[in-house]
């Protein structure tokens, strides 16, 4: 029943930002840049185990996940403004940002931080 209830909570954020987009972008940005993902699996996780180490070690990983999560926003506006179709435009953006991840990570590695 507890998975039932996050998986519809989880939804109903996603369609309620999707159906802001529609109307008020702004609006929908702003609640999209929110890490509401990462606030619920941290509120989903500390449910489950009681454990604020778990808590510690996923928000420090997401900090250091952030910034080449970025690449995929940047990519993404200019394929569209160029003129390649949405969906190619996406898949061309997600394949930047896990070219961005693997380099992060690897250079990360280098001095001693692992995700």
């Amino acid at each position: 029943m507890q998975y039932l209830i996050k998986i519809i909570i989880s939804a109903l954020i996603i369609v309620g930002v999707s159906e802001l987009g529609k109307r008020f972008t702004p609006i929908a940005a702003i609640l999209a840049s929110l890490p509401l993902v990462s606030i619920l699996a941290m509120i989903w996780l500390y449910t489950e185990t009681k454990d604020t180490q778990k808590i510690i070690d996923l928000s420090v990983n997401i900090f250091w996940a952030v910034l080449p999560s970025l690449v995929f926003f940047i990519v993404l506006p200019l394929l569209l403004k160029s003129g390649i179709k949405f969906s190619f435009a996406m898949i061309l953006s997600a394949f930047a940002m896990f070219i961005s991840y693997s380099i992060y990570i690897f250079v990360l590695a280098k001095f001693g931080v692992k995700i």
